[in-house]
């Protein structure tokens, strides 16, 4: 595995950079001056809000891009690349069918804030992680004006079995993508992380054999198959495992910084 030549490195956030407790390690700040020194691009690619990728990562926003909403939002150094935003009225029209989901949660996402329904502590509890600003309404029948980049769909119980089932006729017209245990996002057909990554490549002028990518799960499969160096996480769902070129540790073994150091290594 010759890593000389990567130009570079995108991960995903959540059960990939980010340990169970939604940390960024220290070593990976260390690695990431390393990486700036020798020329090497940085990418921060994840199904979360702008704002809540920020949180994790603000003492670099100056010099990352992050792929926030499964590709939706593109931001360089602080300045949006990139708008992928949903019509209202199609907003309007999937609500209804996600609301008959049996225990279901629904976050609607906006450029601004994401938005839930008030009176679920546990639930609210569970979005102020991966959304740091939203705003808790009585109705998502009068949203608050905003661009919206997708539906997000929680069930405590599993979203690959409680949900996407009972979606699943949406998926001809519309991206459904399971993200995590309990995750599940509507978006547009053009909306994921794939897309932002070749947008990105495109500009940069890096190609795929300079490409290194970490994801563990679905909504990480068109971006890790952009990549020569694909890592799926030791802890991945098993069908980014089948695709991924390679595998590393788990986030809670610093997987990514594992293969990072050997990176570094070559410079």
């Amino acid at each position: 595995m010759d890593l000389s030549e990567i130009k570079l490195v995108v991960t995903d956030m959540d059960g990939t950079l980010l340990n169970s407790k939604h940390e960024v390690s220290n070593l990976f700040f260390e690695q990431f001056k390393k990486l700036k020194e020798n020329n090497v691009s940085f990418v921060a690619a994840s199904g979360r809000q702008y704002h809540s990728i920020l949180d994790k990562l603000s003492i670099i926003e100056k010099d990352i891009t992050i792929v926030a909403e499964n590709g939706a939002y593109i931001v360089r150094s602080g300045e949006p690349l990139f708008i992928n935003d949903i019509p209202r009225k199609s907003i309007e029209q999937i609500i209804p069918i996600c609301n008959a989901v049996k225990g279901v949660q629904m976050v609607i996402c906006g450029m601004d804030k994401a938005y839930i329904l008030k009176n679920n502590t546990i639930f609210e509890k569970t979005v102020s992680e991966f959304y740091t600003r939203y705003e808790a309404l009585d109705s998502f029948d009068n949203l608050p004006k905003d661009r919206f980049f997708k539906i997000a769909l929680c069930h405590y119980s599993g979203s690959e079995s409680h949900v996407f089932p009972h979606i699943k006729n949406l998926e001809q017209d519309w991206q459904l993508k399971i993200s995590g245990k309990e995750w599940i996002d509507i978006s547009l057909k053009s909306t994921h992380k794939g897309n932002a990554i070749a947008k990105l490549q495109e500009q940069l002028k890096i190609s795929q054999a300079q490409t290194m990518a970490f994801g563990d799960y679905n909504n990480d499969t068109e971006m890790l198959k952009l990549a020569k160096y694909s890592f799926a996480m030791g802890n991945a769902h098993p069908n980014i495992k089948k695709i991924a070129n390679f595998e590393t540790l788990t986030n809670d073994e610093n997987g990514v910084e594992t293969i990072l150091s050997k990176l570094i290594d070559t410079f």
